[in-house]
């Protein structure tokens, strides 16, 4: 690949995160710039298959898009040329960092693995979860860390508690998504669904209903308390992680700005608020607030 080619993949890397995952392009922009082009092409990887099922409306196409990720890893490793500029880009961070392979194929064997799931597939518990979460969203930062030459223990420590409780936040935010969409919620595990009346079983399977408010903002509040114990857990950890690694860290901050717009709102998740700005507050108040954490070397 020559260097128009390559430079092209990454700035539509950059351009992929900055539609599609704006509060993480915020943060990628406070790490130091030898840092940015692995962050990028690695957030766009995550957009790619985050999106798969997103971007059409008949879900095995969407399949079918993260099977061919699914492939595309494999070439990468393999030093076969894609002509995909994220894929290009992966490729040359790839390369240029030894990203281990075990972590990308982690993601998306998740995602093809949730996306596959059946009606009355709904998780069983919040560990269900909680490794999905760390499946999809902690292992962008373990590659983040890695492209950067970090390697701590603490660190990853630290990145394993916030992928968990992004990841389980966003989750929650997207129920409205999913229940306009296909009519049902995906995301709320069934021991908490039974527990505040939110599960109907029957014909052999089981779903999430959506007629008790107070029972899904209960369920909400249950989910996104362990989604705050994950955060509180990694904030404690800070003194331990090298400094380096610090700004890696940052997606805690927006992870704790939904939370806080969750608990403002009752944790009513179909909430208008949650919808506007970023995570329900304005994009200026959201870029100081992230500003101040990075100045301070804190998340």
């Amino acid at each position: 690949m020559n260097g128009a080619s390559i430079r092209a993949a990454f700035s539509h890397c950059v351009q992929q995160v900055h539609n599609y995952d704006y509060h993480h392009y915020l943060c990628l922009l406070h790490l130091p710039p030898s840092m940015r082009k692995a962050a990028f092409a690695l957030r766009a990887f995550n957009v790619e298959t985050s999106r798969a099922l997103d971007v059409t409306s008949d879900p095995k196409i969407g399949l079918m898009r993260l099977f061919w990720w699914q492939e595309a890893i494999d070439k990468i490793y393999s030093g076969k040329i894609i002509d995909h500029p994220t894929a290009r880009a992966l490729s040359s961070v790839v390369s240029e960092h030894k990203i281990s392979k075990t972590w990308l194929k982690r993601s998306v064997e998740a995602r093809i693995s949730d996306a596959s799931r059946q009606d009355s597939d709904i998780p069983k518990t919040i560990e269900d979860l909680e490794q999905y979460a760390e499946d999809t969203q902690s292992t962008i930062l373990y590659m983040t860390l890695q492209a950067a030459g970090i390697r701590s223990t603490m660190a990853d420590h630290a990145a394993s508690h916030i992928g968990k409780g992004s990841g389980l936040l966003l989750l929650l935010k997207s129920i409205p998504y999913h229940a306009n969409h296909s009519g049902r919620v995906l995301h709320i595990p069934s021991d908490i669904a039974s527990k505040h009346g939110l599960l109907v079983t029957g014909n052999g399977r089981s779903e999430v209903q959506m007629e008790s408010g107070e029972g899904i903002s209960d369920a909400v509040f249950e989910m996104a308390s362990v989604a705050s114990a994950h955060l509180k857990k990694a904030r404690e950890l800070a003194q331990t992680v090298p400094k380096e690694g610090l700004p890696v860290l940052l997606p805690a901050v927006p992870a704790q700005v939904l939370l806080d717009t969750l608990q403002k709102r009752q944790f009513n998740v179909f909430n208008s608020r949650l919808a506007r700005g970023i995570h329900g507050i304005s994009p200026l108040w959201f870029q100081l607030k992230l500003s101040w954490y990075a100045w301070r070397g804190k998340y």
